[in-house]
């Protein structure tokens, strides 16, 4: 992979040469698919997804300001591919609460405290799955984006298209609603 910033690649793309818009997908794969997968929670669905973004943001590559990050930019287009999925599928979530088990309260909380860079077991990906598959998407979009990929709140206001007071006031909803599931299906007797 090459030590040129995003910008650079991304001129050097505008400019046509191929080989630097692949290197912006390599550098920026992991995360996106990260993304997907959390949203579709369908490995297959998310691949594709992931692909439709790059190729949405390959075409639109024009169109990206160089003044803003170029991760944020991507971002915002892996999630709307995402939202389109899911609207195109309809997709209902199929999981029941039912199927989490007991216990997992502390652990789902550990993961969203742990730093995005930190290792997680395939176990624990597997629980932070079910658990987000619970969440309505715009929920899920906006825990995923801040605790999972590590974006900032200016980050996320620029990814979500809204304010910083907009990006505060929906992510403490998020979190709210993570809480209510987690005790839901941690405490006996409620589930």
């Amino acid at each position: 992979m090459t030590d040129l910033s995003n910008p650079d690649l991304v001129r050097q793309a505008l400019g046509g040469d191929p080989d630097a818009f692949a290197n912006l997908v390599r550098r920026h794969h992991s995360d996106i698919l990260g993304l997907c997968i959390s949203m579709l929670h369908d490995a297959s669905l998310a691949d594709d997804a992931a692909q439709e973004a790059f190729l949405k943001a390959y075409r639109s590559l024009d169109k990206f300001r160089m003044d803003s990050s170029f991760s944020t930019w991507l971002y915002r287009i892996a999630s709307n591919t995402c939202l389109d999925f899911l609207r195109r599928k309809g997709r209902e979530r199929s999981q029941s609460l039912e199927a989490l088990q007991e216990g997992e309260e502390r652990r789902v909380r550990e993961l969203f405290a742990a730093q995005p860079e930190a290792p997680v077991s395939e176990e624990d990906a597997d629980l932070l799955e079910r658990v987000l598959a619970r969440l309505p998407e715009d929920y899920r979009l906006i825990l995923t984006l801040r605790e999972i990929q590590g974006l900032d709140y200016k980050e996320l206001a620029e990814t979500l298209d809204c304010s910083l007071d907009a990006v505060k006031a929906r992510l403490k909803r998020a979190r709210q609603r993570l809480e209510a599931i987690a005790r839901h299906f941690s405490e006996p007797g409620d589930v």
